[in-house]
């Protein structure tokens, strides 16, 4: 095995980079803050970074999985590889049963069937248009509200209306007795010219 595939060459690695990048964001800390080490220190850590950036354009990239430990041969294009389907079965091929298959077809295909009606719905309510409801429902709650205001209005007309048939019913028994006064008056009127 290489040496740049090892554990421990990995390690320093990713322990070079963390420091080289510490070290540049200390050295820019420093220049902003206009440190006397800021010079050195961001000139130390692009030196690293720069070193780094070489280091890792020069080592090869790793392989992120290693797919040819678990199926032997798939990095070799020439490989005569036997697909997986190949060799003796567990259990014996047993013959079809035409019904039994015709059976689970009409079945599937009633699902399917079932499937697609529940998707047709769905579509269609996909394809309601929504924009407008918030409007009609302000429409909707302006018309109880005046709905409202209307039967509270025609609630204080029943009530007048009530105390006008008592007025008018007091109005009336009134004329009674008046018109009774003035028959008798009448009346005596009329005696008192006869005698």
């Amino acid at each position: 095995m290489a040496f740049y595939k090892s554990k421990g060459f990995k390690y320093l690695k990713n322990l070079i980079i963390g420091v080289g990048a510490a070290v540049v964001m200390m050295g820019a800390l420093a220049k902003i803050l206009s440190h006397p080490l800021g010079n050195i220190l961001i000139t130390a850590g692009l030196c690293t970074e720069a070193f780094l950036f070489l280091m890792l354009g020069v080592l090869p990239p790793e392989k992120d999985y290693y797919w040819e430990k678990l199926y032997p041969g798939l990095d070799n294009y020439n490989a005569n590889l036997t697909p997986l389907t190949a060799g003796p079965t567990s259990k014996p091929m047993r013959p079809l049963d035409a019904d039994a298959v015709e059976s689970r077809l009409g079945g599937m295909l009633d699902e399917l069937q079932g499937m697609s009606k529940s998707l047709g719905s769905l579509k269609a309510l996909q394809e309601v248009d929504f924009s407008e409801t918030q409007a009609q429902m302000e429409t909707m709650n302006n018309f109880y509200t005046k709905m409202n205001d209307a039967m509270g209005v025609l609630t204080e007309t029943v009530e007048d209306t009530k105390m006008y048939k008592e007025q008018v019913a007091s109005l009336n028994r009134n004329l009674t007795s008046l018109n009774s006064v003035y028959g008798n008056v009448l009346g005596a009127f009329r005696k008192g010219i006869e005698e």
